[in-house]
């Protein structure tokens, strides 16, 4: 016989397989009217699936507003009485875990700074052995596949099936366009690896403010996301944490007609579908290579500058071998002909010196 908490599990199951889902609410429960004021707003727009707020904020230097703890679980019970919104919020530890459930939170998820630490999703696999939860896992702080696949493996192994994936980016040292970089051939590779698992993108942790938001709501979507988990404040102006990044949930609306849902018609779905999984990994790769070629041809500028100042030529073939005969010995494992590597390596040689040589032109 199926209990309210069965019933209630397979409902969020379900609902977390909605196509265009939307998680919405501030990114901390910071007290009880924010969080009513805040919900209430976002059910009045008639586009949010699921509230979530943190409780429990781990931040990355102390002194910072760390959550209001279990005592906000209670806002959010409030708030989902008032709305019929279900409640999503982060977990970290085992007694995180209880004290969610025991205030009827619906859905929880775990920080990237949580997957990353095997003896922490170990922790929290235990405390919801038994309980069948929904649970959406973020991707590891770093960009490591394995530990996100790991911790998936570790809550299945204890019998959790409804699991979601909650692409939110990687961090990466030194200046980047994105708070953290989406590395998007990675939660594509993931959704190669567990089709049948939703994959929902967190703009605000990729973007860390409001300007790109669109920008990368709509790639997601154009990936086949099944939906967005975005940060919204009833005043972001004075949020206690990540201002920058929340959107008002008036700016969420505006946010979600700007975007462009599109669909594929054709005789055969599979193939199309199939074909779009592999371009998408494939513009995905192009634009990292193109990234990646660039901050290439950046260090070979500043080769150029040094040959310039020291008076040496701008064409060295001694290291022009060295590098052509390490790259094809490199490939010879990776299934790359020797004849691509070569003409590839002399295309960035020939870049390699007109950047070079430009420099003398300029001299």
């Amino acid at each position: 016989m199926e209990t309210n908490t069965d019933i209630k599990n397979i409902a969020m199951a379900d609902l977390i397989k909605k196509q265009n889902l939307i998680i919405s609410g501030p990114c901390s429960a910071e007290n009880e009217e924010q969080v009513i004021r805040t919900a209430l707003e976002l059910k009045a727009t008639g586009r949010v699936d699921v509230l979530r707020a943190g409780v429990w904020k781990p931040r990355t230097n102390p002194g910072g507003f760390e959550g209001a703890g279990g005592k906000a679980l209670s806002w959010l019970l409030q708030a989902k009485k008032l709305t019929g919104l279900p409640t999503a919020v982060e977990v970290a530890t085992s007694k995180h875990v209880e004290d969610a459930l025991s205030f009827d939170t619906d859905i929880l998820w775990i920080g990237a700074r949580t997957t990353v630490n095997p003896f922490s999703i170990q922790n929290i696999a235990d405390a919801l052995k038994g309980t069948n939860t929904t649970v959406l896992i973020k991707n590891p702080i770093n960009p490591d596949i394995k530990l996100w696949i790991g911790a998936i493996e570790r809550l299945q192994k204890v019998g959790i099936e409804n699991i979601g994936l909650i692409h939110r980016g990687f961090s990466s040292y030194g200046n980047s366009e994105y708070r953290n970089a989406p590395l998007w051939q990675i939660p594509i590779e993931m959704k190669r690896l567990f089709p049948d698992m939703p994959m929902i993108c967190d703009p605000s942790h990729i973007c860390g403010k409001k300007e790109t938001l669109l920008e990368i709501s709509q790639k997601s979507i154009d990936l086949a996301y099944s939906g967005l988990i975005i940060e919204s404040h009833c005043d972001p102006s004075v949020a206690l944490t990540d201002k920058e990044q929340q959107v008002t949930p008036q700016q969420l609306v505006e946010l979600l007609d700007a975007m462009v849902l599109k669909t594929i018609s054709t005789g055969k779905k599979d193939f199309v579908d199939e074909l779009n999984h592999l371009r998408a990994q494939i513009d995905c790769f192009d634009d990292e290579l193109l990234a990646l070629i660039s901050n290439r041809m950046k260090v070979a500028r500043k080769i150029g500058e040094i040959k310039i100042e020291n008076d040496v030529t701008v064409l060295q073939a001694s290291r022009w071998n060295e590098i052509l005969d390490r790259t094809i010995k490199k490939s010879a494992g990776l299934d790359l002909g020797s004849t691509f590597i070569q003409s590839y390596m002399e295309a960035i040689h020939i870049e390699s010196i007109r950047i070079q040589d430009s420099l003398n032109k300029m001299k």
